[in-house]
């Protein structure tokens, strides 16, 4: 008799941490959705598309405060601990990176209105590789984290060093073609902006990733990461 009230109590956790995890997986995939039509807005110059990315930014911000009610409610339903609390903390901690990471979509689309007031340069066909493998990054991590998969996660966080090198990359091809051409400094500095916002979506991804594994394995160490981003340019 007495343990039917703990067994619901159980299942309806569960049921709520379920339907957490759908909220955060959905975060995820307007976040790559996102990134992807921010580049498709560069690459056409659309600049009615761009500020339709802004605005549904405000999509990732209303389910991030969704998933902050439902963690608050998480904790008033049952005191967690262990695996438990990590499942809420990880939860809050991914749906932070997430929105973070719709806010640097948005702004991409917003530096794509002020590039569009100048003619194209040359090295911003460099841009949608680098965002390709950004939202690759943050698909395989929300992918791992609907998994409980923490393999996948650090695989996935592993490969933030190639987005770092073809940042760096891309970062020393703008500032040589601003030096060539001084008239192209204002549009080439959209572009490093742009290009260091996507650089920073991959290290988001990566906190997602470590925040799987801590969901998991606990303060078990993880395997080292590595970096590859040599511009020292402020975030």
């Amino acid at each position: 008799m007495n343990s039917m009230p703990s067994e619901h109590i159980v299942k309806s956790f569960d049921t709520e941490l379920a339907r957490l995890t759908g909220e955060i997986v959905r975060m995820g995939e307007i976040a790559v959705t996102q990134i992807e039509a921010s580049m498709d807005v560069l690459e056409r110059r659309d600049s009615r598309a761009a500020e339709r990315v802004v605005h549904n930014d405000d999509a990732i911000d209303g389910l991030e405060a969704t998933v902050s009610q439902d963690v608050v409610k998480l904790l008033v339903m049952r005191s967690p601990v262990a695996r438990d609390l990590r499942e809420v903390l990880a939860a809050l901690r991914i749906a932070s990176d997430i929105e973070r990471i719709g806010d640097y979509a948005a702004n991409i689309a917003k530096r794509s209105l002020a590039l569009n007031l100048a003619p194209p340069v040359a090295p911003a066909r460099g841009l949608p590789a680098l965002a390709a493998l950004a939202s690759e990054l943050v698909r395989e991590v929300i992918a791992a984290y609907s998994e409980r998969n923490p393999e996948r996660a650090i695989a996935a966080r592993a490969r933030d060093a190639d987005l770092d090198t073809l940042y760096t990359g891309l970062f020393r091809e703008l500032l040589t073609y601003m030096m060539e051409d001084p008239r192209q400094i204002t549009s080439c500095t959209h572009l490093l902006f742009m290009a260091k916002n996507i650089e920073r979506i991959g290290d988001h991804a990566t906190n997602i990733a470590e925040n799987i594994w801590f969901l998991v394995h606990g303060n078990e160490a993880m395997p080292a990461r590595e970096k590859r981003d040599f511009t020292s340019m402020p975030g």
